[in-house]
């Protein structure tokens, strides 16, 4: 039995996994070889990297059951820089000495079951060697799982809690086993991780993993030997590799790998000594970073006494700034901010006592007091604005940065407490307002990195916006919800919705733009509570009774929590229904720009919004320029993860033309996430009352007492509320406000009497004047670190990974200028004196900038420094020393500068890339090394094949595309100007450009040096030397150069000023003489008489040539006004001449990329073929319908419906039939004369403008030499113009008497529908040449502007920009959806067509040599007017200018009219209905309604004639009555009868003037508000000027685009119908002493009514129309109405007090209004 049991537990026990965790028996000791290896660089091969290498040996020790002992022996650390395997490890003696001295004594781990807990280490060892001990321990954290050999789990390690993969293969036959482990890094919960300067970078939760720039992992591989008494790890391997991808390039990445080797070495009986000291517990293996200071990405300091070095410091910035070493500056500008990171409070203290009083050193320390952050550089900060040692501007500038850069804790956190209630911020509002704002962003820091927001930390800002309520102070409203949106914490939402009427009935009285910056506030908090915030802002979104403007920001905010499909077809939904179109088009615009979005971050959202706009109607597209909008432009490479975008809020209101409200955003997008950037915001208000004219009593006159009055009698009425001017205006950088201004006229009064002493703005000019007068001078230096951004993680050997960020920036400026007014303003100085003044100016200016920019990725420690370094450099250099006089009186300005006499680099862009090595022990001894090595490149057999990649890059088909004549002379040039070293690695290019005559010289120098040649990324492209720079050099000449004189001449003397070349030296002609003995040598002088001898050639033969074959291309260089660039006869020669087809051959070459459906009427046709067609085409004339009829081919017998709109063609107004009809007067003007007299008169004009007109302006720019000898340049300008056309010519040539060269160039108008220009250039002009053409006419029966341009022959300068837009050209077509076609044109001209085919829409037509793009239906941002079917009688003669009536037409749009004529009422927002007015009774057809109540106009039917009508107007102390008697037009003023013939106007302080015009009068009042007022019996039109948008009301409605609220009664109820809402508008008058019958009352309906299942009577919530007491109605017309019901047997009646009118509408019901009376039994008082 005993042998059976035994049998049995030996079975159990070998059927058993082996343990395979390690166990250290308690009394040995283990020796273990370890070796650690990081190295930093590109994974390609050839290129230099930087690494650490840590060879050490390991005692490990047993000594309780679960406590261990680790000591290290021999540690040494050794440096790598260089290129491997060539260059070898560099021992670090110094600072092995260190580690060596750390790892002196013993560490104490606690060890159990193969899993690491508490580390113990010896209180003064620094953190880097307990890390180096936790990436040694790290190695042996093994979790085993008896049953399984293939798992995954959560395992705890040095880079915290990440998932692992374990794989065991059990070799039991040999008791040896091998464990596997991978870690994912970027798939680790509580992971190690440190950020620094990105708290304002928000990631994407929602974004896919791949996205990650990002990538790492770690594998581990364990190799164990068991017995039955123990398992040993005999060896551990581990590698670790980071990936990072700037680009996210898969072949463009930078690369991090550590390595680490444990191996077993012996085992011994002699047990490690215990530590001689206490150790204390530092935590578990997790890495911990360090609570001492951080090393910055820059050169290790030695810090010993860190007062000293500060000074030290300081001197060299102030002596390097003024040597010009600016580099070196921002070096050591950057150390400064690292010292005084460490320094006391007391030691600040001292060092500013020393260098307080000297200004350059000053600007230095309070920059880098800004940009440290540490807690006693914000303190001292504090105390000195306390003590008011710094100035308003200083404190101004330095607190925005000081709450940027410091670090959010509870000690500056609350320093930053103290600021808000110092007395000298609070008297102070500028500094008041910085400092509440960025208390709010470093709350919003420090609760980013907490679940929980503390409640004290919110209570100052809660606090003032309590304290701002009860005082109804609305400018520390908007401070107190700015500062909570930067907080922004869900905490503060409650206090956010007292500001908000929707949820707080009180705050309805608060300023609209108190409701704006409340629902602006939510926007930050919508990051941390997006659900409860989408909540509010749809409710703020859906109320209607709100501000449109209001709303509108609550759709911005919606859109930020990024709303799921439904919430958003609700938004759609509610559209469809909207009253206000402002904001039903803001939403609108604002979905398309969602829509179209490429954004991941987005992508549901713009899927949401492409569902929803389908749901809306295309109307709200076709909207105006009135109406709000979001403009959307952005750009996102889904292949590097990276992009922008930029929008722009229109937000309009109803009283304004232009939108009060812009904001303009910019956010970027890279990898998973998203920054926003910049944001500014503009807001006014009532600005138009600034540019009206000022102090007119209007409230003292009898207009405003009568409309007071009248407002009593219209049921319900009230004025608008009174609006002060305001200008409010705010920025935020990087999603935090940190400034804003509300500028309003008290603002602006305050700011004048603070300066002068007076709010009157003459002494304020005449301040500033002296001010200049006295000059400038000195020096000035602002020195900001512009970021800090800096990512740490931890590697698997215990040394921080860091990949980091840096930039600093300096200004500065020298100036020394001296201005000296002749003669001295007088003491009752007026502005215009400054007319009459002779200025000199001597100047000495010198500005220059310098950006500086550090990149590191590798190890950072305040011991060592490993790994790649990538410096950017910005510079931007130039001196301006100049002597100016000015002569405002002469029209004289001159300007004289010395030469160049010494090389200046102007500016400057460099970068490089280093493999870096540092260590504290050897600070001065750096290694450094360029990754890419300086000799020969690395042997082919060493390089990966990289396949050709010319074929595949995108746009590399364009170079065929591109016309011969731009390619022509290019591409060898380019060539022949470009050296490139062995292998593609270098490569260098100069291009100057020599300016002998001014004895200088610019050079664009561009040199590079990369790692392309072995990965074409943009990283490779990078990594080593980039050069890019402009240098002003001196050049050589015969003559040494004195000064360079500019001199600028206007007015009746500028002849005078004209050099003649022929004449020695630089004379000018004597002032006095007289203009007639210039004109005779003019041509001479200017050199153009061979200009012109070769025009006279070319113009002789071009009429010969037009007289005897019409289709002859003429002479493009010809004189611009002899023959019209645009024939007809010339396009198709030219198109001819090419000998292409291109209608049919590349029919099936056309792109279409949203291609839209053309919209033309049915009426509508080509006028025109297609240009591969030869066919001949005529024209009906009895055929108005615009048809062209062709023979030969019934393919184009209807050619508008089959033919694509690119091959129609033009036909100028010149050879339009007369008889033809046109469809647009506001564009083009005919006349059956109009291109023979164009033409003739044209050509009768001179040739040369100087013939008969003296110039305009002259300006000289010459370089006077020693020797009395003048070099340079002279321009002269002159300008005919005349009723019908106008002509301007400039010519510039040189003064030197050898030089041909000169520039000419020539602009006609010729008529009224045509302008011609052109440009020659060369040796006498003769060399290159350009002309253009710009002319109207027809395209496809539609009005349509050609633009035209022309060349034989253009420089090389021109060519290579030609050919640079060129290429962008296809794709900007495909991005904006426009349709492409290849087919080759006239290779030296480029046709743009723009074809109006309705009032907001017009085909588009660019033909280049190549190429076609084109698109129809393109929406206008404005409405032109267009009347299809005008004839040619009614349209404006061709002596009008087409294009001053474009413009005129654009300028209409912004003007608002009324009319009336018989029945018919079209009011100011573009609404017809009609509406029979009941006799006598007057209506109010327009008032002023804003609080100034400025004029009322009346209007009635006269009984005896439909048709007749009479007006009242009411302006000021004036009554004006026009009525018709006896056929006539009568006028009475103030009840006087007044002649009609004879205008009138007044005499008040206000204008009017009342005129004849055509069949009756016109009024004029703008002061009033009424640009004119035309009546003539039948018609009444009323034109109101564009300040009173909004403010008005009456029968004409409010003037503010809302046409879904134009019924509005004067209650502000929405009536029913046209009817109620025109009777609303009656004027009630005393039955007994008025001619109107008809007063407006309250009815009830008669018939038998249930509500809500229930008897019920119902009373009007309005009144209806009815006939006075003891009249009868003789006239009815049927009104819909609305009722409020109450129970059959409620008390209440129409006899009662009770309003119904605010009663609830329950029902609508039509009822009968009368509109005609019989008063027989009236009765009247005696």
């Amino acid at each position: 039995m005993k042998g059976l049991i035994l049998a049995l537990v030996l079975t159990l026990v070998g059927g058993q996994k082996q343990d395979l965790e390690p166990i250290f028996h308690t009394g040995k000791t283990y020796l273990y070889g370890y070796e650690s290896f990081t190295w930093h660089g590109l994974p390609s091969r050839g290129l230099a990297m930087a690494g650490v290498r840590l060879t050490c040996k390991l005692e490990i020790s047993r000594v309780s059951r679960s406590d261990h002992l680790l000591q290290i022996r021999s540690p040494k650390l050794e440096e790598y820089n260089g290129f491997w395997p060539m260059d070898p490890f560099t021992p670090s003696l110094r600072l092995t000495e260190t580690i060596t001295a750390c790892f002196s004594q013993a560490f104490k781990f606690e060890y159990t079951e193969g899993r690491v807990g508490s580390v113990f280490a010896p209180e003064d060892c620094p953190i880097l060697c307990t890390n180096l001990v936790r990436g040694i321990l790290n190695m042996m954290q093994i979790t085993i799982k008896k049953s399984q050999n293939v798992y995954e789990l959560q395992e705890a390690g040095i880079e915290g809690i990440c998932q692992t993969r374990y794989v065991i293969q059990d070799d039991s036959k040999n008791n040896r086993a091998t464990i596997s482990k991978s870690k994912d890094l970027m798939d680790c919960q509580e992971k190690a991780v440190k950020n620094m300067g990105m708290a304002y970078i928000r990631p994407c939760p929602t974004c896919p993993l791949k996205v990650r720039n990002i990538k790492g992992t770690v594998t581990f591989t364990y190799k164990m030997k068991y017995d039955d008494s123990r398992t040993l790890m005999t060896s551990a391997t581990s590698e670790q590799v980071y990936q990072i991808s700037p680009f996210n390039e898969p072949n463009g990445a930078a690369v991090m790998e550590a390595r680490q080797e444990l191996s077993l070495v012996d085992i011994k009986r002699t047990p490690i000594s215990a530590p001689k000291t206490q150790l204390q517990n530092q935590g578990s293996l997790r890495y911990r970073f360090s609570g001492e200071l951080l090393q910055m990405p820059i050169p290790l300091i030695r810090i010993k006494n860190p007062d000293l070095q500060l000074t030290e410091t300081l001197r060299q910035l102030v002596q390097n700034n003024k040597e010009g070493a600016t580099k070196e500056a921002s070096t050591k500008f950057l150390q400064m901010v690292q010292l005084f990171r460490i320094v006391t409070l007391e030691q600040i203290e001292s060092l500013w006592m020393q260098f307080a009083n000297d200004l350059p050193y000053r600007d230095w320390f309070l920059s880098a007091i800004c940009a440290a952050g540490a807690t006693d550089t914000f303190r001292f900060l504090k105390q000195k604005i306390h003590d008011e040692k710094l100035n308003i501007w200083e404190a101004a500038a330095t607190l925005p940065l000081a709450f940027h850069f410091v670090t959010a804790n509870k000690q500056t956190l609350e320093v930053a407490s103290t600021f808000l209630t110092c007395p000298q911020i609070q008297k102070a509002p500028i500094l008041r307002i910085i400092v509440y704002l960025g208390y709010g962003s470093m709350v919003n820091k420090y609760c980013a990195q907490t679940s929980l927001c503390p409640n004290e930390l919110l209570q100052p800002l809660h606090d003032l916006a309590t304290e701002a309520t009860s005082k109804g102070d609305a400018k520390d409203m908007a401070l107190a919800l700015k500062a909570i949106g930067n907080a922004g914490d869900p905490a503060s939402i409650k206090r956010i919705l007292k500001f908000l009427p929707t949820f707080s009935p009180a705050a309805a009285s608060l300023p609209k733009r108190i409701h704006t910056d409340a629902v602006l506030a939510l926007r930050k908090i919508a990051r941390k509570d997006p659900v409860k915030v989408r909540e509010i802002s749809l409710q703020v979104f859906m109320d209607n009774t709100l501000a449109p403007n209001v709303r509108m920001v609550a759709c911005v905010v919606l859109f930020e929590t990024k709303p799921a499909l439904p919430t958003v077809t609700a938004m759609a939904s509610s559209l469809l229904t909207e009253p206000s179109l402002q904001v039903a088009s803001f939403t609108y615009s604002h979905m398309k720009a969602l829509a179209v979005g490429r954004i991941p971050q987005l992508y549901n959202l713009s899927a949401a919004c492409n569902i929803a706009i389908k749901l809306l109607s295309p109307r709200l597209d076709r909207l105006s320029y009135r109406y709000s909008k979001v403009i959307h432009l952005g750009i996102y490479s889904s292949e590097y993860q990276a992009g922008a975008i930029w929008r722009l809020y229109l937000m309009n209101g109803p009283s304004t033309m232009f939108p009060p409200d812009i904001i303009t955003k910019v956010r970027a997008y890279y990898a998973n996430t998203a920054a926003d950037i910049i944001e500014v915001a503009l807001r006014s208000q009532s600005l138009t009352k600034l540019i009206r004219k000022q102090n007119i009593p209007f409230a003292e006159y009898d207009t405003y007492k009568t409309l007071k009055e009248l407002g009593k009698m219209l049921l319900g009425w009230k004025e608008l509320p009174p609006e002060d001017p305001l200008v409010s205006a705010y920025i935020k950088v990087l999603g935090q406000e940190i400034a804003f201004v509300d500028i309003d006229k008290e603002t602006i009064q305050q700011t004048m009497t603070s300066l002068t002493g007076s709010s009157n703005w003459q002494p304020v000019v005449k301040k500033v004047v002296e001010e200049v007068h006295r000059g400038i001078s000195g020096q000035w230096t602002l020195p900001v670190m512009v970021g800090e951004l800096r990512h740490i993680v931890p590697t698997v050997v215990g040394m921080p990974l860091e990949l980091s960020l840096c930039g600093a920036t300096l200004a500065q400026a020298a100036a020394d200028v001296d201005i000296q007014i002749s003669p001295p303003l007088s003491d009752n100085f007026r502005p215009s004196q400054l007319l009459e003044t002779n200025t000199d100016i001597h100047a000495d200016i010198k500005p220059k900038a310098y950006f500086h920019m550090i990149a590191m990725m590798g190890i950072n420690t305040q011991y060592f420094q490993s790994g790649l370094e990538f410096h950017a450099e910005f510079s931007a250099n130039t001196t301006m020393k100049f002597d100016a006089r000015i002569n405002m009186k002469e029209k004289n300005l001159k300007i004289e500068t010395p030469p160049c006499r010494q090389e200046v680099e102007l500016t400057a862009v460099r970068s490089e890339v280093y493999a870096i090595s540092r260590n504290m022990e050897e600070v001065d001894s750096e290694k450094k090394s360029q990754l890419l090595p300086s000799g020969e490149v690395p042997s082919v057999s060493d390089q990966l094949f990289q396949p050709s990649e010319r074929s595949s890059k995108p746009g590399s088909w364009k170079q065929s595309n591109i016309p011969s004549v731009i390619l022509k002379g290019y591409q060898q040039g380019s060539e022949e100007a470009h050296q490139h070293s062995v292998g593609g690695r270098f490569y260098a290019r100069i291009f100057c450009r020599k300016f002998e005559s001014f004895g200088c010289s610019a050079c664009l120098s561009l040199k590079s040096r990369n790692s392309a040649f072995l990965r074409n990324t943009y990283l490779h492209k990078l990594v080593g030397e980039l050069e890019a720079k402009i240098v002003l050099k001196p050049v050589h000449t015969d003559a040494d150069i004195d000064k360079i004189h500019l001199e600028i001449q206007a007015g009746s003397k500028a002849a005078s000023k004209i050099i003649d070349v022929a004449s020695s030296g630089s004379k000018e002609k004597d002032e006095t003489s007289l203009y007639e003995d210039i004109q005779a040598k003019l041509k001479k002088i200017l050199g153009i008489e061979n200009v012109f001898k070769v025009t006279n050639k070319t113009k002789h033969h071009r009429r010969r040539t037009h007289r005897t074959d019409k289709t002859a291309v003429t002479d493009l260089w010809a004189e611009p006004s002899a023959t019209p660039l645009s024939s007809s006869s010339s396009s198709s020669a030219a198109s001819s001449a090419d000998g292409k087809e291109p209608g049919n051959k590349h029919r099936k070459e056309e792109i279409h990329q949203s291609r839209k459906k053309r919209g033309s009427s049915g009426s509508s046709s080509s006028s025109s073929v297609s240009s591969a067609s030869s066919k001949i085409c005529s024209s009906s004339s009895g055929d108005h319908s615009g048809d062209r009829h062709c023979s030969g081919d019934s393919e184009y017998a209807n050619p508008q419906a089959n033919l694509p709109v690119y091959q129609f063609w033009f036909k100028p107004t010149d050879e339009q039939d007369p008889g033809r009809e046109v469809l647009n007067s506001s564009i083009s003007s005919f006349s059956s004369s109009a291109s023979d007299e164009g033409i003739s008169g044209a050509i009768s004009q001179p040739k040369f403008l100087g013939d008969s007109k003296p110039p305009i302006l002259v300006a000289v720019l010459r370089a006077i030499h020693r020797k009395d000898q003048s070099t340079g340049l002279q321009l002269v300008l002159y300008t005919d113009t005349q009723p019908t056309r106008s002509r301007i010519q400039m010519f510039v040539s040189s003064i030197t008497g050898s030089s041909r060269w000169k520039l000419c160039a020539d602009a006609s108008v010729i008529n009224s529908h045509e302008v011609l220009a052109s440009l020659k250039w060369g040796i006498d002009c003769q060399d290159y040449q350009i002309a253009a053409q710009i002319a109207t006419g027809q395209f496809a029966a539609y009005p349509a502007m050609q633009m035209k341009l022309k060349w034989t022959k253009v420089s090389s300068v021109v060519r290579t920009t030609s050919r640079w837009f060129y290429s962008f050209l296809p794709e900007a077509a495909y991005v904006l959806g426009y349709s492409q076609r290849q087919q080759r044109g006239p290779s030296h001209q480029a046709t743009l067509v723009m074809a109006l085919t309705s009032p907001r829409t017009c085909d588009v037509v660019l033909k280049l040599p190549e190429l076609t793009i084109y698109d129809t239906a393109v929406r206008l941002p404005l409405q032109f007017s267009s009347s299809p079917g005008t004839p040619i009688s009614a349209l404006p003669s061709t002596d009008q200018n087409v294009f001053f009536q474009a413009t005129l037409s654009i300028i209409e749009n912004f003007k608002a009219r009324c009319s009336v004529f018989q029945s018919t009422i079209t009011t100011f927002n573009g609404v017809e209905f009609n509406y029979s007015m009941p006799a006598n009774c007057y209506h109010v057809l327009v008032q002023d309604c804003s609080p100034e109540l400025k004029f009322l106009v009346m209007m009635k039917r006269l009984e005896e004639s439909a048709d007749l009508t009479a007006i009242n107007v009411r302006l000021a102390s004036h009554e004006v009555d026009m009525y018709v008697s006896n056929g006539l037009i009568q006028l009475k003023i103030n009840g006087v009868q007044a002649p009609t013939d004879v205008p009138y106007t007044s005499n008040s302080d206000a204008s009017m003037l009342i005129s004849s015009e055509k069949e009756g009068l016109s009024l004029k009042a703008p002061d009033y508000g009424i640009d004119k007022l035309y009546y003539d019996g039948h018609r009444l039109e009323i034109q109101v000027a564009f300040w009173m948008a909004g403010k008005t009301c009456g029968i004409c409605g409010k003037y503010d685009a809302e046409k879904k609220r134009e019924y509005q009664m004067p209650s502000g109820y929405l009536a029913k119908d046209a009817v109620s809402f025109g009777q609303s508008w009656i004027i009630s008058e005393d039955p007994c002493a008025g001619a109107c019958k008809l007063q407006r009352k309250f009815v009830k309906i008669e018939k038998p009514v249930a509500f809500e299942k229930k008897a019920a009577k119902c009373f009007s919530v309005e009144p209806v129309l009815r006939c006075a007491e003891g009249c009868s109605a003789t006239r009815t017309v049927p009104v819909s109405a609305g009722f409020h019901c109450v129970p059959a047997d409620s008390a209440l009646s129409l006899e009662g007090q009770i309003r119904l009118d605010q009663k609830s509408e329950d029902i609508v019901s039509r009822v009968s209004a009368h509109t005609g009376c019989s008063c027989q039994q009236q009765s009247c008082p005696p």
